[in-house]
């Protein structure tokens, strides 16, 4: 049976978060209001999904508080249409684990890390 996990990330604002993940190209699957508060919501990045509930705090400075990792096709061009709308923590580069990847922070300051495979 085939099993998979499912990050959940909590947030001081879900309703800000899940606006700024659809603007970089998540898709908002489902979420929860009450009173106006949106206060769950699930987004997915093609096969991926990723959960945000409302009680966190962001991070700052001196602490990686979430580092999400997400599997692109084109590293290259996906760089290319967000670098100039988001801060970038590490440019593009390559690992000695064998991707080429680049590091931004969200609304939250959370580091999310977009890597694709080097075809060997």
């Amino acid at each position: 049976m085939p099993q998979k996990a499912v990050p959940m990330i909590h947030v001081p604002h879900v309703r800000a978060t899940m606006e700024w993940y659809a603007s970089i190209g998540f898709k908002v699957v489902r979420y929860n209001e009450e009173d106006g508060e949106i206060d769950w919501a699930l987004l997915t990045f093609g096969d991926s999904e990723v959960m945000f509930n409302s009680g966190g705090k962001p991070s700052d400075a001196q602490r990686r508080e979430v580092d999400l990792y997400v599997q692109v096709d084109d590293i290259e061009t996906f760089c290319r249409r967000l670098e100039s709308q988001v801060e970038v923590v590490e440019d593009l580069h390559d690992t000695f684990y064998g991707t080429r990847e680049f590091v931004i922070r969200d609304v939250n300051r959370f580091w999310i890390t977009f890597g694709q495979a080097i075809a060997s």
